[in-house]
């Protein structure tokens, strides 16, 4: 494993980490109290900056491969993504997190999108769609988890 791909490891677990806390504090507290509220806010709008930094990845790999065919269509699916990042945070919560919810879903179909050859596999490394994916459908399981409890 290259050194750029181990510290991109290292810093998306520390992300992902960072989502599974901020969805258990806010499945921990009261469905009523003002701070399951604020708690679930902090989530969708981690969750949201997160998804745009995830959809930032393709983008650059695009560009670094700008002479393969369909890298136009994966930067337009990027926009798409930084497009629901950025309205989600003007959402209520359990609004916003459903939807992200769905849009991380979605983002991992897209990952696989480039191992099924519907998108160009050849801009990416061979790992990054199915460890991609994993990671994107653990994510939206995270920001569902607390609308389960209302």
């Amino acid at each position: 494993m290259t050194d750029a791909a181990l510290s991109f490891a290292v810093v998306f677990l520390a992300f992902g980490g960072t989502v599974a806390w901020l969805a258990l504090g806010a499945r921990r507290a009261e469905p009523t109290s003002g701070q399951r509220l604020v708690s679930e806010l902090r989530l969708a709008q981690f969750a949201a900056l997160l998804l745009a930094l995830a959809a930032s990845v393709p983008i650059g790999l695009a560009l670094g491969h700008d002479d393969v065919p369909g890298t136009g269509l994966v930067i337009a699916i990027a926009a798409g993504y930084f497009v629901v990042a950025a309205l989600v945070t003007t959402w209520e919560p359990v609004r916003a997190l459903t939807t992200l919810a769905l849009a991380w879903s979605a983002h991992a179909v897209t990952d696989l999108a480039h191992v099924a050859g519907l998108l160009p596999p050849e801009i990416l490394p061979g790992w990054y769609p199915p460890a991609c994916a994993t990671y994107d459908v653990l994510v939206a399981a995270l920001c569902f988890l607390p609308v389960l409890r209302r």
